[in-house]
């Protein structure tokens, strides 16, 4: 493993130095912070000390954290974990940009650290397991049926139509019609738009421009139906799947598909292309081999490269204001608690840049003037907060190669809903699971096992010692998830399975974060949403970014948008050299 790439050591400063003047306070030391930083002094905008990102946190990223285990010499994920070839920005930045054109054999690094980018194996579907009502089948059995001329037949009592359909053709079959069904979008994409003849796959070769022409206009057009010329836009995800292939289909497609929160009642018209371009057959996923959060670090350290760059750790922002009488040079007085000693303190700054997800602006003190109309908290709250959370296992050795299974991931309408085959060191085989991909509804059944305070006691194992493993004791999850984990792991595979010797748990709900990832609400116009809340008073250089208010959610790639318009439109900043003049970075 590759782990002298990326430094992962930058420096960061948890101290104060009151009354700092600076020209633009970032807020956020997640990848939309930390990627302003960078563009801001790598574009020559500002000098390095002109530009300052404050963090409560003693860490880097966000909701990115990978960690390596006791007795493993590879990296586990705890919060994102991969990325996709179609995302340009984060592709680039991970592996450099073509010097000549669509040659991508020789790359140019944009950042000084190297990353090496490598597949994220999503494994073999005959060998991955699907887990449905106590009934166990192999993930391609839908396929494998379709191919002899045959439906395969769950407890699942679908309407005749839906039969024989695995999940992603189900999700893709319900789009297609409602799509068809508008004669505008029919008639205006109908290249695009393919049926299979064969009646079980859908082909959407729509691009992200073509979606956000579609999204704001696309009616729903079913005579009978509660939802019957309404636009999309404004009807529930949840709501329209019932329609469509009702409540029974809904319980299916929101079990088999592995996540609560896609199927949760969010923006229908967002959901359509969420599902076909990350949740159809042929995406392609990467990672980072030395972490995904290298991301972050490799994005942070070409920034602190510039004289005066700095990082405040362990600060938190409680308030700012522009009616401050002592200052004249600069417009904001932004007031932080340094965590360390306990102390508030003041800097000066002309922009402040809010990377910050919706429960971090909420934490914010609400008397603050930019939370005065109703306007900003009417659009902080059009998403909604998806809790998440995971919990990585450690074992003696891969028990699911047993099976067959070399990674990927198993699904189940357990709660625990999915684990992930993560990997093997060949050093000594301790073997790493994410043994739980928690999401939405599931978040009550964990919370009860998660609160209780016996934690669960790491065990020694080969090239862990004991005292190694005691430095992992407050990130453990409790003996009773673990236990009730275990029971859960083994009804979906169906055999005995040995006990780990080590956890770590991760959950996002707690604060600042409130979630995993979040979700646009049905009935906003979100073409509207994203460019205001990358400036929300006109008058104010105030600005909010990052995954939350992006249209691609979930991802490290919507938090890079957000803030590459933002500086384009509000610091003026010039297209990137090494970005594709042609990518489009949506609405």
């Amino acid at each position: 493993m590759n782990q002298e790439n990326v430094n992962k050591n930058t420096p960061l400063y948890p101290g104060m130095q009151p009354d700092l003047k600076v020209e633009v306070a970032i807020i956020g030391a997640g990848t939309s912070g930390l990627y302003t930083a960078f563009r801001l002094v790598t574009d020559n905008t500002y000098k390095g000390h002109e530009v300052q990102i404050f963090d409560m946190s003693d860490r880097l990223g966000g909701r990115l954290e990978s960690v390596i285990m006791p007795g493993m010499n590879f990296w586990g994920e705890l919060g994102g974990m991969r990325y996709l070839t179609s995302q340009e920005i984060v592709t680039t930045l991970i592996e450099g940009y073509p010097l000549k054109e669509k040659d991508l054999n020789k790359r140019t690094p944009v950042l000084k650290d190297k990353m090496t980018p490598i597949p994220f194996h999503m494994g073999d579907p005959e060998k991955l397991f699907m887990y449905l009502r106590k009934e166990r089948f192999q993930q391609n059995a839908w396929t494998e049926d379709q191919k002899q001329d045959k439906k395969l037949i769950t407890r699942y009592y679908l309407n005749k139509e839906d039969e024989g359909f695995s999940s992603d053709q189900l999700f893709n079959k319900i789009i297609y019609n409602v799509l068809m069904a508008d004669p505008w979008v029919a008639e205006t994409y109908k290249e695009l738009i393919i049926a299979d003849p064969n009646g079980y796959d859908y082909t959407f070769k729509l691009t992200s421009r073509d979606w956000d022409a579609i999204k704001p206009r696309l009616m729903y057009n079913f005579p009978g139906s509660p939802y019957d010329q309404r636009k999309v836009n404004d009807i529930g995800f949840w709501n329209l799947i019932k329609d469509q292939v009702s409540q029974e289909g809904y319980e299916f497609l929101a079990n088999a598909g592995g996540y609560y929160s896609n199927t949760i009642n969010w923006n229908s018209a967002e959901a359509f292309p969420y599902m076909v371009g990350d949740f159809s057959a042929d995406t392609t996923y990467k990672t980072i081999e030395e972490g995904y959060d290298s991301i972050a670090y490799a994005v942070a350290n070409t920034y602190m490269e510039h004289e005066g760059a700095r990082i405040w750790s362990e600060n938190k922002l409680i308030t700012f204001t522009k009616d401050h009488p002592l200052i004249h040079t600069h417009t904001y007085e932004l007031t932080f608690l340094n965590i360390r000693s306990n102390t508030q303190w003041k800097v000066y700054a002309n922009a402040i840049v809010l990377g910050m997800p919706r429960k971090s602006l909420e934490l914010l003190d609400q008397n603050t003037f930019i939370f005065n109309g109703q306007e900003l908290n009417d659009n902080i709250r059009s998403v909604i907060m998806e809790p998440a959370f995971k919990i990585l296992m450690g074992f003696e050795r891969p028990w699911w190669k047993d099976l067959g299974i070399d990674s990927g991931h198993s699904i189940t309408d357990l709660p625990m809903r999915q684990c992930y085959y993560f990997g093997t060191d060949p050093e000594n085989n301790n073997s790493m699971l994410l043994g739980s991909y928690g999401d939405m509804e599931t978040e009550t059944f964990w919370k009860a096992l998660s609160d209780d305070k016996v934690l669960f006691k790491v065990r020694a194992a080969k090239s862990a010692s004991l005292e190694e493993l005691h430095k992992f004791d407050d990130v453990q999850a409790t003996e009773f998830m673990v236990n009730e984990l275990m029971n859960q792991l083994r009804e979906l595979h169906g055999v005995e399975i040995p006990e780990p010797y080590v956890t770590y748990f991760r959950d996002w709900t707690d604060d600042p974060y409130g979630a995993g990832y979040h979700a646009w609400k049905a009935g906003f116009s979100v073409k509207d949403v994203m460019p205001y809340m990358r400036k929300p008073l006109v008058e104010e250089q105030i600005h909010i970014i990052g995954e939350a208010y992006s249209d691609q959610q979930g991802w490290v790639e919507g938090a890079f948008c957000e803030a590459e318009k933002m500086l384009q439109t509000h610091f003026k900043l010039d297209w990137p050299y090494w970005l594709d003049p042609d990518y489009y970075l949506g609405w």
